[in-house]
This record gives C-alpha cells, sequence and structure tokens, in this order.
C-alpha cells in the first residue's frame, strides 16, 4: 500500500533531501540522506503525473528545493500539499553551482547538498489569494513598458531624419497626419505608420487593464491604507500590493530597505585589535559601497519615483526633503533618505494598520523610548566617558615618568 508523504512521515523519521534541476523537458533529481549520500538520481518528465508518483513512491520526511524559475510557481503550487519543506533558492547566491564541472546531474546532487547543510536563500511563495491581482499588475507593468518603448522608438525615427520632436504632440491622433508628411521617404513613413498602430492599440490595452487592476486591488484592506501616504496613488499602492504581498515578510525595514534596493552596503576587515590584552574594536571608518544590488527593481522604481514626485511637490515629504536640504545633505543623498523614510512608513503602516502621521518623519522618534532606557543610556554614557578619562590620566602620568626616567638617563650617560 503506497501512503501519501506526509502519512509516510508518521512511519519513518528518515529525512531526504531532494534537489530538482528543471527544464521544459524534464526534470532531474538528486535524493540524499541525513549523512549526505545520494540514495536515488532519476530523470523524469516534467509532468504533474510523473513528479507525483515520483514523490509518492519515496517515505520519510521530503525536503526538496528548486531554483527560481518559469517553473517555480507551478511546481510550488503542485508539491506544496505534498511534502514537509520547499525551498524554492535565489539562483543568483548558489556560488557552489558555478564550481567545477555543470550537468543536469551535478546541479540537482549540489541543490540537494546546499539544501541539507541549509545554505540555500529562499525565494518567497505564498499568499495565494493575491494571484490575480499579481498577474494583473504584471500585465499592467508590462504594457506599459511597451508603450514607452513604442513611444521612444517614435521619437527616435523623427530625430534620426533631424526633425525636432519634443514635448507629446508627436503622438496626438489629431496632429499625426502632420507629423508624418515631414518625413521624406515613403518607407519611412510607413514604419511611422506600423509604430502609430501599435501604439494605438497597446494605449487601448492599458486602459482597459488599469480599471480591472484598480478594481482588483480595492478588494484588500492595504490598499486604503497605503493610499493615506502622500504620492502614493491607487496605481503605485495596488503595484505595492502585488510585489510585496505581506508586510510581515519583513521583520524590519532595513530588511525592506535590502529587497528594495535601498540597503547600504559597506566592506569592512581587520576590525579587532589587542591593546594591553584587551580586545577593542579598530576606530578606521567602515568603507561604503554604494547600496546593494541584488533587489528587487519595481520595488526600488516605485519608492525612488514617489521620493522624487514628493521631493518636487508640496507636503510633509517635501518638508522633510528641504530639511535634509538645509543641513548640508547633497540633494541625490535626500531624495534617498527621503525614499527610505517612504519605505519604513509604508511598511509600519501596512502591519501595524495605522494612520499615516506627519510625526512619523521625525528623524528619531525620542518621545517612543522609555524613560528607563533612556536613562540607562545616559548613564552607560557617563561611565564610558569616566573610564577614558581615567585611562587618559593614567597613559599621561606613565609617559611622564617615562620621559622623566630617559631624561635622567641622559644626564648620566653620554648617546656615544
Amino acid at each position: 500500500m503506497i501512503f501519501p508523504p506526509k502519512e509516510a512521515t508518521q512511519m519513518s523519521h528518515d529525512v531526504k533531501y531532494i534537489g530538482m534541476d528543471v527544464h521544459k523537458e524534464a526534470i532531474v533529481i538528486a535524493v540524499l540522506n541525513e549523512s549526505g549520500k545520494q540514495v536515488i538520481e532519476s530523470v523524469i518528465e516534467t509532468k504533474a503525473s510523473s513528479i507525483l508518483q515520483f514523490l509518492h513512491g519515496l517515505r520519510g520526511e521530503l525536503h526538496v528545493t528548486w531554483e527560481e524559475g518559469a517553473w517555480a510557481a507551478w511546481l510550488y503550487d503542485l508539491l506544496q500539499p505534498q511534502v514537509q519543506h520547499i525551498v524554492v533558492c535565489n539562483p543568483r547566491r548558489n556560488a557552489l553551482l558555478k564550481e567545477g564541472c555543470k550537468s543536469d546531474k551535478v546541479d540537482a546532487r549540489k541543490l540537494a547538498d546546499l539544501l541539507r547543510t541549509g545554505m540555500l536563500r529562499p525565494v518567497y511563495h505564498g499568499e495565494n489569494g493575491l494571484r490575480t491581482l499579481r498577474e494583473l499588475g504584471r500585465s499592467y507593468q508590462t504594457i506599459s513598458k511597451d508603450l514607452t518603448r513604442v513611444m521612444n522608438r517614435l521619437k527616435a525615427l523623427y530625430r534620426g531624419w533631424g526633425i525636432p520632436c519634443a514635448g507629446t504632440q508627436v503622438y496626438a491622433a489629431r496632429t499625426r497626419e502632420e507629423w508624418l508628411s515631414k518625413l521624406p521617404q515613403a518607407g519611412v513613413r510607413r514604419r511611422a505608420e506600423l509604430l502609430y498602430q501599435q501604439l494605438d492599440g497597446l494605449q487601448a490595452l492599458r486602459r482597459e487593464v488599469r480599471p480591472e487592476f484598480l478594481a482588483e486591488s480595492r478588494k484588500h484592506k492595504a490598499a486604503k491604507l497605503l493610499r493615506q501616504i502622500p504620492y502614493i496613488g491607487p496605481v503605485r499602492a495596488a503595484r505595492l500590493i502585488a510585489l510585496m504581498q505581506t508586510p510581515h515578510r519583513f521583520r524590519s525595514k532595513r530588511q525592506l530597505w535590502t529587497y528594495s534596493g535601498l540597503g547600504i552596503e559597506t566592506h569592512d576587515s581587520a576590525q579587532y585589535c589587542f591593546v594591553r590584552g584587551q580586545v577593542q574594536r579598530s576606530k578606521k571608518p567602515q568603507q561604503v559601497r554604494g547600496l546593494n544590488r541584488n533587489h528587487n527593481h519595481e520595488i526600488k522604481e516605485i519608492f525612488k519615483s514617489t521620493a522624487t514626485r514628493a521631493s518636487c511637490g508640496k507636503g510633509p515629504f517635501q518638508d522633510f526633503y528641504a530639511g535634509l536640504l538645509a543641513k548640508g545633505m547633497k540633494p541625490e543623498m535626500a531624495r534617498l533618505t527621503l525614499a527610505r523614510k517612504i519605505a519604513a512608513i509604508t511598511l509600519t503602516l501596512w502591519k501595524k494598520e495605522e494612520r499615516f502621521d506627519v510625526e512619523q518623519l521625525k528623524t528619531q522618534a525620542a518621545c517612543n523610548v522609555p524613560p528607563a532606557i533612556v536613562v540607562l543610556a545616559v548613564l552607560a554614557l557617563f561611565v564610558s566617558a569616566a573610564a577614558r578619562q581615567s585611562r587618559e590620566i593614567e597613559e599621561r602620568q606613565r609617559f611622564e615618568l617615562e620621559t622623566r626616567d630617559l631624561a635622567q638617563r641622559c644626564k648620566t650617560r653620554p648617546f656615544w
């Protein structure tokens, strides 16, 4: 009798680590036991029935992994009820796969080994209730990018023939014939006509998708919460919900900053030294290497565009931006700080379901710190300052004694 994997776990406590190298036609599977020994290696067809049949033939607690890609979402929905643990891993972080020989069987074996040792970085999969919103968001974003691309091609066509085309009049339907008459060659005019047809089709398609996208976003409570934030309108709020899915993915604002490409990378080495037998941290400053590169580009674009728009408009965000400039901060760093502040406020409002408050724009929310912690911090500062002062006095006295002793030696003993 064949039991499903979750029922078989009650009969056996053996853990099996399964690495899958997924491709269009076939999936290469490597199965390791708890000690890291490969017990099964198989090649199956990329079909749901074949995958389930293979997993149902295994006993024990099944942990499965594969790399994020075109098949990841389908496999996650298929296998999540069948196994105990799934890790859809980030292929950018799997440095072990780049080492040595590469093949499907080698990759599957390495994935299983990385899963067994806990060295994989997972990619978030979940919140099935947002599937419709996510797909509509992807459609809206793809159409918008295609529309921008066609508009740029049109202007490049006119500029290529020395025709200035600043502004948006070149896209208007009522002046289209006038612009086409400026092109001297028939072939070039025909190409422009095809681009205009593509432009009209994409504009009509975006007008059709936009209300569906916004109507779907209004079904979620977070849309109303996020729209309280200045310069985050209905489209940006809907895109944030579709991309982030849930705020509880991020334990703190720093995790959201890193995910959004707003985290600062620092490099440091030789951080500690020994002074009179005591470990002390080096005083040399950390080397800032800029913002992190491995991030979600769409979320970064949302927060950056919101910060740019807010810095040019009116409201509390513009006041915050002006305050940063008044302190001597460069405009680009002030916009980055504003984008990080908007991301932090977004996470707080969404997670705690609060209303937007201008007080959240304060650099340090000292009023929210318990008084006992403030007293302890002040006492610690006084103690550390007193200890530092006593050490400086001791070092100064020791230096004076050594100098006096050296002077006495110089009087009694010639240098030669």
